[in-house]
């Protein structure tokens, strides 16, 4: 199994890093073109919502309910039922999520009043983001229906094409910013057009897969199908459980809102790079897992269940760990190197690389529930994880109401860095409750050898963090230096420090045996 796990998890992460590569670039194109004031921080509002909505409907509570249930049907059940089943839950997901987007966009002022109320100080930003997010809105409905047809092609073991999805709309926007709204008298407007056009042809792109599979039909409204009614359960307690890192963001939006202007955007950039390693490794694993831990759970395989969970975390101590040191070592260079040109300038950059510093060693708690909510799905038990979620936003909503908001008041200089760090903590608290969770259970029982590969993957941190303190240097080294010099010497480092850790694991004794389940 875990080879099996592990060729999938490569195709997925090559796919995903693929579509990190290019989202890197679209972001790129966004700072180039309108830096981090007004514009952008209406268009990055009027873009979390929808995108706020989709990893809470699409990415997270409905494809968490989604796969275990399609999972078993594929395994027990002729593909009759399942392309009933696709059809019922296409159908009547596709009507609920057009009664939400004219909501939406008829609702538009009401919705930027309730996610950034800070904008009424300044009504020129206000009417803009409001103008943005009417044409943002129907992105949801096209972005949940590719999730849900990620989610049948996922279960039938066809992972490259989902992966490969977000290329398609990551180059539309990229179309969008360099070509469409440079030329255009509204580019922020366009911009957000792109958006929703990304959306249908991300959509588009996945049908004729599903097609091949024989499970692409015309949609049904079948909501008292036994199947869509089975997901409906699943999905309404999930939708706050499974997507609490997203709900603390959007909330650090909101106070941000508050904020000097450019606050917004300065997140936005800093929790890109950070969600970068996040995107290739941990939700590439995740995504992998979950059809397999739904399968063994059928199957009850419950040895194979843990020791597939134990695999995974220990991938997520080996590489998650390293990455969240070179992000916060290398947070100057790598926001100098990838956002650092035409309006996005040197203070943006200082600000931005602020951000990255204190969202850097949140990387860890939300790459481990990544893959421990799995552990919760796969069993179709989603109320421990509303439970544990719950919990988690009580904390980051009581850090930015008792020491945000106060910090603001009283004057402190950067207090946007308490939004990261007090989201940072909340992904900690989800993570050690999830694990707990599992461990009282009896589901996941930690095989042997853990205390060895801590000590290993300390020791690699500390060696990598100084080889990359030394190669990297003060942030003012990488301000006014040409594109290519910057990348070349990043590269320089980063090879460096990959170097430097892998070598230092393996002169510690850490062998490929030591991580099979």
């Amino acid at each position: 199994m875990s080879r099996a796990i592990f060729r999938s998890t490569t195709v997925v992460g090559s796919m995903t890093f693929l579509s990190r590569i290019t989202g890197l670039v679209r972001d790129q194109a966004f700072a180039q073109a309108f830096g981090a004031g007004l514009v952008m921080d209406a268009f990055l509002v009027a873009y979390k919502i929808p995108n706020f909505l989709r990893r809470l409907f699409a990415e997270g509570a409905f494809s968490q309910a989604f796969v275990p249930v399609i999972s078993e049907y594929r395994v027990q059940r002729p593909a009759s039922e399942v392309r009933e089943l696709v059809s019922g839950v296409s159908g009547t997901l596709g009507a609920l999520l057009f009664l939400v987007t004219l909501a939406g966009v008829l609702g538009a002022p009401l919705v930027i009043l309730l996610f950034a109320p800070g904008f009424t100080d300044e009504p020129d930003k206000y009417r803009l983001a409001v103008e943005m997010l009417r044409w943002t809105f129907p992105y949801i409905a096209f972005i949940s229906l590719t999730a849900l047809f990620s989610g049948v092609l996922n279960s039938y073991g066809r992972f490259g094409v989902p992966a490969f999805t977000q290329v398609v709309g990551n180059l539309v926007l990229i179309f969008f910013a360099v070509v469409v709204a440079a030329h255009s008298a509204r580019p922020g407007v366009m911009l957000a057009i792109g958006v929703t056009v990304s959306g249908l042809l991300q959509l588009a792109y996945q049908l004729p897969a599903v097609a091949r599979l024989g499970l692409l039909s015309w949609p049904r409204w079948r909501p008292a199908l036994e199947g869509v009614r089975r997901i409906g359960r699943l999905m309404l307690p999930g939708i706050l459980g499974s997507s609490m890192a997203q709900v603390s963001l959007l909330l650090d939006v909101l106070i941000a809102s508050f904020l000097m202007s450019g606050s917004i955007s300065w997140l936005y950039f800093a929790d890109r790079l950070m969600e970068f390693p996040l995107g290739v490794f941990s939700i590439a694993l995740a995504t992998v897992i979950l059809p397999g831990l739904s399968a063994q759970h059928a199957e009850r395989s419950t040895a194979r269940f843990s020791a597939t969970l134990d695999w995974a975390l220990r991938l997520v101590v080996l590489l998650a760990t390293p990455a969240a040191v070179a992000l916060l070592v290398l947070a100057g260079p790598l926001t100098a190197t990838i956002f650092g040109y035409g309006a996005f300038d040197g203070r943006d950059v200082r600000m931005a690389t602020y951000g990255l510093m204190a969202y850097s060693w949140g990387l860890l708690g939300f790459s481990f529930v990544k893959v421990l909510a799995p552990g919760f799905f796969a069993r179709q038990d989603t109320r421990t994880p509303v439970r544990v979620g719950l919990i988690a936003l009580g904390v980051n909503m009581g850090l930015n109401v008792g020491v945000v908001l106060p910090a603001h008041m009283l004057g402190f200089p950067l207090p946007y860095l308490l939004l990261a760090t007090s989201t940072c903590v909340s992904g900690a608290v989800n993570a050690l409750l999830l694990w707990r969770g599992l461990r009282r259970s009896g589901v996941y029982v930690p095989g042997a050898g853990w205390r060895a590969l801590l000590v290993r993957v300390l020791t690699g941190n500390l060696v990598m963090a100084v080889v990359l303190w030394l190669l990297a240097g003060g942030l003012d080294g990488w301000l006014g230096v040409p594109a290519w010099k910057k990348a070349a010497r990043l590269a320089l480092c980063v090879a460096g420090g990959a170097t430097a850790y892998f070598a230092t694991m393996f002169a510690a004794g850490l062998r490929y045996r030591h991580l099979r389940a």
